[in-house]
């Protein structure tokens, strides 16, 4: 079977088990194994939630659920559950398969999943122990030869397919029916396309989240120098930082928080004059979609995780951090330290009035004057 020639690839399975910043940085080799395989069908293991985006998106052709987290089940049902997964994908026979979540479990399926071609990571991100072994035949670089963004590790089994990227840039389109109910929210909220400040407050461990009362004074800030309302965006469990937000707030603010499901997400931030927001999946939604990007970060790496190609202005506290959380930070773990509550908040206002100027003195903006 030839990789490179797409002799022979008509099913692909990308493992992804993931979040939603790395399934939307992963659209971008779907794209591109598309290109390079236009009859091949694509199929994605992933975590269940992201299922329904996945498809709705065409990011892949087929999304295949898998818990990877064995909170709340016995080692019998994990077994189960595992035994169930591995016979659906094996009844795909597919010819080609990509582990991207490069973990012990996701490295274990890759094997059982029986492809021909199976491509994964050398040295993988985490090294084996000693009693693992490689179940990938085909060894893609930790890191493409793009650059050091995350994005480029992602892309990487390109290269070891013998394929080169067209297009390395992660694009969502938002749907017919995201549009129309992105429209019935916007004009529930008395806000116009371009008029509105899209912010996520959230993010998925506490130490990637900035102060709601910190976000809620940029929000006051931006309102009374530029006009525009904020739209508070993000998922039912980030409820009670969103009402910290609206109750701590001086100016006007909206909130969907809750009540959009990522699809809409994707149209809302399409129409969003800019982003501000943590270092989390919206963010590169937000990319994702043309719109440019406040960004906050803590302990990691713009340089790895930043909003990529958009107009966009990052923030990171100075590194090494002084601790400002002893005893609860975890050195090394991004999401377990607090580094990213050092921004202060005349820093990210003026980063993000700077950004909404860059973007109204640009032609193609479209952003219209504050009223």
């Amino acid at each position: 079977m030839n990789a490179s020639s797409g002799d022979g690839i008509r099913s692909i399975l990308i493992i992804q088990t993931k979040f939603t910043g790395d399934v939307t940085l992963t659209s971008a080799l779907v794209h591109n194994m598309r290109l390079a395989y236009p009859q091949a069908s694509v199929t994605m293991l992933c975590a269940p939630g992201l299922k329904q985006f996945i498809v709705a998106q065409g990011i892949a052709d087929v999304a295949v659920g898998f818990e990877t987290s064995g909170r709340g089940r016995t080692a019998l049902k994990r077994l189960t559950d595992y035994y169930a997964v591995i016979s659906a994908l094996r009844r795909r026979k597919f010819d080609l398969s990509i582990d991207l979540t490069d973990s012990k479990t996701s490295r274990i399926l890759h094997r059982l999943t029986g492809a021909p071609l199976r491509v994964g990571f050398d040295p993988p991100e985490r090294p084996f122990k000693f009693w693992e072994i490689q179940m990938a035949n085909v060894l893609a670089a930790p890191f493409g030869h793009g650059g050091s963004h995350y994005l480029y590790r992602y892309l990487s089994p390109l290269h070891a397919l013998g394929l080169e990227y067209q297009d390395p840039t992660p694009r969502l389109q938002p749907t017919k029916l995201a549009q129309e109910e992105c429209a019935r929210l916007l004009a529930e909220n008395a806000l116009a396309k371009k008029s509105y400040v899209a912010v996520h407050a959230g993010a998925r461990s506490e130490g990637r989240r900035w102060p709601p009362q910190y976000f809620a004074a940029v929000i006051d800030e931006i309102y009374a120098k530029t006009g525009l309302r904020s739209l508070l965006v993000g998922g039912p469990d980030e409820r009670p930082v969103t009402q910290s937000i609206v109750e701590t707030a001086t100016s006007p603010v909206a909130t969907v928080v809750g009540k959009a499901s990522l699809e809409v997400l994707v149209a809302l931030l399409a129409e969003a004059a800019i982003f501000l927001g943590n270092d989390s999946g919206p963010m590169h939604v937000a990319a994702s979609v043309g719109t440019p990007v406040v960004g906050l970060f803590g302990m990691q790496s713009p340089d790895l995780w930043g909003p990529f190609v958009v107009p966009n202005k990052t923030l990171r506290p100075s590194m090494p951090c002084p601790c400002i959380a002893p005893g609860v930070c975890k050195e090394y773990n991004p999401g377990a330290v607090h580094c990213v509550q050092r921004l202060q908040v005349a820093e990210v206002a003026e980063a993000t009035l700077d950004l909404i100027g860059e973007v109204r003195k640009s032609a193609h903006s479209g952003m219209p004057a504050a009223s």
